[in-house]
């Protein structure tokens, strides 16, 4: 089960900082990620981060600016988001993912989302 928290409203250039706390073992064999939705749109991949947290992807869109984390101790992956932007605007979800190719959307563990508004 995975928990996310922290979203809220913020005004544009300003930081939110998103938690995911997942239960259950083996939380380190799993692939982390980041994705959103944002009102009438599909839902995309923000970030992923590999087993160790050695390995990291962004999507363009957040590159720089968003940093993607976990701490297998707390079976805990974090999302800092800098320099917000309005189109920043939308449900953030994690998820988690046993296997599979590194690169694929494929996850198998969904989140229940936390709400990010980015006001202008």
């Amino acid at each position: 089960q995975l928990q996310a928290s922290g979203g809220g409203l913020v005004q544009a250039g300003g930081s939110l900082s998103l938690s995911c706390a997942a239960s259950g073992r083996d939380f380190s064999s799993y692939v982390m990620g980041w994705f959103r939705q944002a009102p009438g749109k599909e839902r995309d991949i923000v970030a992923r981060i590999s087993l160790s947290g050695r390995s990291t992807y962004y999507a363009d869109s957040v590159k720089g600016r968003f940093t993607i984390s976990r701490d297998n101790a707390k079976n805990t992956v974090y999302l800092q988001m800098n320099s917000l932007k309005p189109e920043d605007t939308a449900v953030y979800y994690c998820a988690a993912k046993y296997g599979g190719l590194w690169s694929s959307d494929d996850y198998g563990y969904w989140g229940q989302g936390t709400l990010v508004t980015v006001s202008s």
